[in-house]
């Protein structure tokens, strides 16, 4: 007989099978990407929309998406672990799933750190430990790199632009927030107490940043965006060209590939460095 699976979730919430899950469904986009990489993505039986990455996770079939979940897809598919997350999926959702006795793993990286931490645990609950294990030791690797290359960089103060109607940035305790600091970026607002807050034109004017960084979803957005902010010349980022772009899919998300995006934030912020100290 095999040996109980324990495992805690992001929450503290204490995860326990009886042997390893054989249908998974997947709340997010980055679950599905963290499933993936743990070498489980074959018992993915459902998704969430957006769940596009990797291409093989296009084809499972949808069970919602941000405005809520269709719980008779769900109930259907029988699954016997569904990997939510805490602040991105309705409250009421994962309620609503637990009182209907699905199993449920809550993700919710704070530290790039918690991400190899999270695909480990998904590779315990799935039985694919190996494979997790050895995708964790590189993403670990490949962070700790990142971190010694950009080590004492002389800060640069940087406005991120998730929206631009509403204006809404992050603040310091988001994942984005600690991609920034790894680079070498300071948050200008870091100190608000809202996760994802909704800001006004006159608080980035006030803040007056060096960069300002968007994550328009398409070229055309984002030049629309980078075309607004150059209405504002008094700005610091606007009179020294400091106005650059990183896909959303690349930081957005958190799953592996934001290492991805933070090597392109940290590239960014060099050549925005490079500009203020001229």
């Amino acid at each position: 007989m095999s040996a109980e699976i324990v495992v805690q979730d992001a929450v503290g919430n204490i995860i326990r099978l009886s042997q390893p899950a054989k249908r998974i469904i997947s709340l997010a986009p980055h679950n599905t990407e963290n499933l993936f990489a743990a070498g489980a993505g074959a018992i993915l039986v459902g998704a969430t929309s957006y769940s596009d990455y990797p291409a093989a996770a296009k084809k499972v079939p949808r069970v919602g998406g941000y405005t809520g979940l269709d719980l008779e897809t769900i109930i259907a598919l029988k699954p016997d672990l569904i990997l939510a997350w805490e602040s991105g999926n309705r409250k009421e959702d994962i309620e609503r799933l637990r009182s209907l006795g699905f199993t449920l793993y809550l993700s919710e990286p704070h530290q790039l750190e918690d991400i190899a931490t999270e695909i480990e645990a998904l590779g315990k609950l799935a039985g694919s430990t190996t494979t997790a294990r050895k995708f964790a030791k590189q993403y670990r690797n490949r962070l700790q790199q990142l971190r010694q290359r950009y080590r004492g960089a002389k800060p640069v103060r940087v406005f991120y632009e998730i929206w631009h109607r509403p204006l809404i940035t992050i603040n310091g305790k988001q994942l984005i927030s600690k991609a920034l600091a790894l680079c070498g970026g300071s948050n200008v607002f870091a100190k608000l107490s809202t996760l994802a807050p909704t800001i006004s034109i006159e608080a980035v004017l006030a803040a007056n940043p060096d960069a300002i960084i968007t994550s328009a979803k398409s070229a055309q957005q984002n030049g629309e965006w980078i075309k607004n902010w150059r209405s504002w010349p008094q700005l610091k980022a606007v009179a020294r060209s400091n106005l650059y772009f990183v896909s959303p899919d690349l930081l957005q998300r958190q799953g592996p590939r934001i290492l991805q995006g933070t090597e392109q934030l940290c590239e960014t912020i060099a050549q925005a460095r490079q500009k203020t100290e001229q």
